[in-house]
């Protein structure tokens, strides 16, 4: 399946997540199926395949940029919060997710609210070329697998 976009033509993924954004087994039921343990087992997390980041990886991120509860990190091309969501409940900072598709937003917004991490971590429809956000808003900025 495809589609045209600004006169490019775009691959539509396969659909990997059920109704209540949880990726579908072989059978097509929830988080236990196939492609989670996989996930799970090659990564470390399940956030439904929208990223590369290992746990490992996503701690470097966290120590290398100091992340700790005072600071605002800006996660650029978050897709479904992986490791923005993360990186948050693990060294209590805030955060910012950015991106544009809009399901993937939701997934992260809905990842947030499951995660009980409302009041730390905002979600935002931003282009990461033309951020809406004044300069100097964020002590530290991420992006992981957005510019490969």
């Amino acid at each position: 399946m495809s589609s045209t976009v600004g006169g490019h033509t775009m691959m539509n993924p396969a659909k990997t997540t059920n109704g209540r954004n949880e990726p579908l087994g072989k059978d097509g039921s929830g988080d236990d199926g196939v492609l989670a343990q996989i996930e799970r087992a090659v990564f470390g997390v399940n956030y439904g395949g929208t990223a590369y980041t290992t746990i490992g990886q996503a701690d470097l991120i966290a120590e290398r940029l100091e992340l700790g509860a005072n600071q605002l990190l800006l996660d650029v091309g978050t897709g479904s919060g992986w490791p923005g969501i993360y990186l948050a409940a693990s060294t209590g900072c805030r955060a910012v997710l950015a991106d544009m598709p809009a399901e993937g937003l939701q997934r992260a917004l809905d990842r947030v609210r499951r995660d009980g991490l409302g009041d730390r971590v905002a979600v935002v429809a931003a282009n990461g070329q033309n951020p809406p956000f004044r300069s100097e808003s964020f002590e530290a900025i991420s992006h992981a697998d957005v510019l490969c």
